[in-house]
C-alpha cells in the first residue's frame, strides 16, 4: 500500500512537471492534487503528442487567454481543442481555489498560463498576442 501511494504520488509530480508550467511554482501552487486534477493533468499528458502535431500542422494555436484555439484546418482539432481547454479549466480552476486568488484570480491564471505557452511554443506554432492578433511564431 506504502509503495504504491509513493509511486502514484511520482507519478502525478512528473505529469504536473510535463504539462503546469513552471512558472506556478514561484506564483501559484497546486497545493492539492485533488481526483479531478489528477483527472486532467493525466488526460492532458495523454494527449501531448497529438496536441503537438496539430500546432506543427498549423490547425491549432495558443491563444491570449491561456487555451487552444482550432484554427480550422483540421477536422479532428475542434474535439481535441475542447477537450484540452476543458482540462485546462479545471487546473486553472484549482490553481484559483487553492491559492485563494479571488474573483480576478482566473484572469490572472489564464494569462500567465498563455504568456508560458507563447514562450513555450515552437518556431512556426501559431501564437496569439496579448493585443489579439495571431502570428506565428519566429
Amino acid at each position: 500500500m506504502r509503495r504504491s501511494l509513493f509511486m502514484s504520488a511520482i507519478i502525478a509530480l512528473s505529469v504536473i512537471a510535463m504539462v503546469v508550467p513552471s512558472v506556478f511554482a514561484g506564483s501559484y501552487d497546486l497545493k492539492e492534487i485533488t481526483p479531478a486534477v489528477k483527472q486532467a493533468l493525466e488526460n492532458r499528458q495523454a494527449r501531448y503528442s497529438q496536441l503537438q502535431s496539430l500546432k506543427q500542422k498549423g490547425a491549432v494555436g495558443e491563444d491570449n487567454k491561456g487555451f487552444v484555439a482550432d484554427l480550422g484546418r483540421d477536422p479532428q482539432a475542434a474535439a481535441m481543442v475542447s477537450s484540452e481547454n476543458r482540462d485546462r479549466r479545471i487546473i486553472y480552476q484549482a490553481l484559483v481555489d487553492q491559492n485563494k486568488l479571488g474573483s480576478a484570480g482566473m484572469t490572472e491564471v489564464q494569462k500567465v498560463f498563455a504568456e508560458v505557452q507563447r514562450d513555450k511554443a515552437s518556431s512556426g506554432e501559431y501564437i496569439q498576442t496579448p493585443a489579439g492578433e495571431w502570428s506565428r511564431k519566429t
